[in-house]
């Protein structure tokens, strides 16, 4: 995806974000989000925004984190934060350097494409907690989405963040010779995800090498796939051949790297 189709998916994904927070008022629980009142999704949201403007001024990482923002209404200071994480966006080529947590990619782009997809996730919550129906991510943006939190959460995340990764120890299904794999397919792409007690490596594609080693294959539309990879929709959005354990297994591993 080009940046600006990201900033375009940005700024829907904010303004529905905004509506439905709202409409659900701050006291509101968020279903997706045990133990999360609405407040807490847009401070969080907020924060996000705002921590992301300060490492690409500062290019680095701001210490201690976060500021004290309790003196502004939690959506005046979304509102705010939005203004200026879209103001750094757009000042920027995507192709600028910029500090970030993914180390083969050290530019602005990472953000512009990390903030897409981190606001559309949102935005779904917030929906979810306004009771109200959840509209379904554009196509594209989802696809990049499965893409993202296969190989940047789950793939990357498993090497750079081992204590979370650790954190399903004793419950692998895959073993250390990682010959099992997981297949996932959506929007006309596929990922081959191969999982060990130590770290998960996922690729483009099907495996053709061994396809007795695939234990489950799961297919969706862009949308529902991307929704169950994250957690924000039941099984029931996606199906699955081969042994539904596996589909499990995928969902507890990404559980270990994204919350």
């Amino acid at each position: 995806m080009e940046a600006s189709r990201y900033l375009e998916c940005l700024g829907t994904d904010y303004a529905a974000l905004y509506a439905a927070a709202s409409a659900a008022g701050l006291a509101a629980p968020v279903p997706s989000c045990p133990g999360w009142t609405v407040a807490d999704l847009v401070t969080h949201t907020g924060e996000v925004y705002l921590h992301k403007v300060a490492v690409m001024r500062t290019m680095r990482w701001p210490d201690p984190w976060p500021p004290d923002y309790s003196a502004e209404r939690p959506l005046a200071m979304l509102a705010r934060a939005y203004g200026e994480l879209t103001a750094e966006l757009t000042s920027r080529d995507p192709g600028e350097p910029s500090l970030t947590w993914h180390e083969p990619d050290q530019t602005a782009g990472f953000w512009i494409r990390r903030m897409a997809q981190e606001t559309v996730i949102h935005r779904m919550d917030a929906q979810l907690a306004a009771g109200i129906t959840v509209s379904p991510a554009a196509d594209d943006l989802a696809a990049d989405g499965v893409d993202e939190v296969l190989k940047l959460f789950l793939g990357y995340g498993s090497v750079a963040w081992p204590g979370e990764y650790a954190a399903i120890a004793g419950a692998h299904l895959a073993g250390e010779d990682r010959k099992d794999a997981i297949m996932v397919a959506a929007g006309g792409r596929s990922w081959t995800v191969r999982p060990s007690p130590r770290d998960v490596a996922v690729a483009d594609g099907e495996d053709r090498a061994d396809p007795a080693a695939v234990r489950a294959t799961i297919t969706g539309e862009p949308d529902p796939m991307l929704r169950w990879l994250w957690g924000r929709t039941g099984d029931e959005a996606i199906q699955v051949t081969g042994d539904p354990e596996w589909a499990d297994y995928l969902r507890r591993l990404l559980a270990a790297v994204t919350q």
